[in-house]
């Protein structure tokens, strides 16, 4: 099984990530799309008390529920998952050194698609040429397919603005993990861990633990689960 060890400031400003636009809702393909609602309100969620911060996701397994994307992640093995954290301090909250990794239950850690991870899933036919060609004495360039303009949409749509999230508020938006390697049902036994969440101080919060298994059950007892926020 593949692993990855990316940090995610590395990739943040192409990652599928935050909808930071709280007060309105959001419109793709022209699908409305609610904003999100306090994490504690969701199924799947880890609340730190003392530190008036929540963290809650909400994945979307079946493509009606989250018809709102341009292009069927769900299809090519792209789970989109929607992460939401709320924010009930007095102060801002530092992004800029975040991790969120999905944690399968076999302990394997993956970090979220950024947009050429997603371009390569949904429309490479080919491996990139990247090998030395034993003739020739330099290496040839890999050649990066520009990304499909219904990636960048999405992007625009659902993308990070900032790496802040100020007082008193709720942020959320949808990252997408690769899932094609993992067993069925891959959600099973899995998490989100969010970690190097800091205060504008500089203080880093306690890792935050969310398991999807609270949302699967969700679905079985009838609750709002994935697309459930349009």
């Amino acid at each position: 099984m593949k692993s990855y060890r990316r940090s995610l400031s590395a990739w943040l400003p192409l990652a599928i990530f935050f909808t930071l636009v709280p007060a309105l809702p959001c419109f793709a393909g022209g699908k409305k799309v609610a904003p999100p609602k306090p994490a504690n309100q969701y199924p799947a969620f880890d609340s730190h008390p003392e530190e008036h911060v929540s963290v809650a996701i909400d994945p979307c397994t079946e493509p009606k529920n989250c018809d709102f994307f341009r292009l069927p992640y769900i299809r090519h093995s792209m789970i989109p998952v929607r992460v939401i954290i709320t924010n009930d301090s007095d102060s801002t909250l530092d992004l800029s050194q975040v991790r969120m990794q999905f944690i399968a239950r076999d302990g394997e850690k993956y970090p979220a698609a950024n947009l050429d991870d997603l371009n390569r899933r949904l429309f490479s036919t080919k491996q990139a040429v990247g090998r030395k060609v034993p003739i020739i004495p330099i290496p040839i360039p890999i050649r990066h397919s520009p990304i499909d303009k219904k990636i960048t949409q999405d992007d625009d749509d659902f993308g990070f603005k900032t790496t802040t999230v100020t007082a008193h508020s709720t942020i959320g938006g949808y990252l997408f993990y690769d899932i094609k390697d993992l067993d069925d049902p891959p959600l099973k036994g899995a998490e989100i861990y969010v970690k190097m969440i800091h205060t504008a101080g500089g203080k880093e919060l306690f890792a935050f633990s969310i398991p999807f298994d609270k949302w699967l059950a969700s679905q079985k007892s009838g609750k709002s689960g994935a697309g459930a926020s349009r």
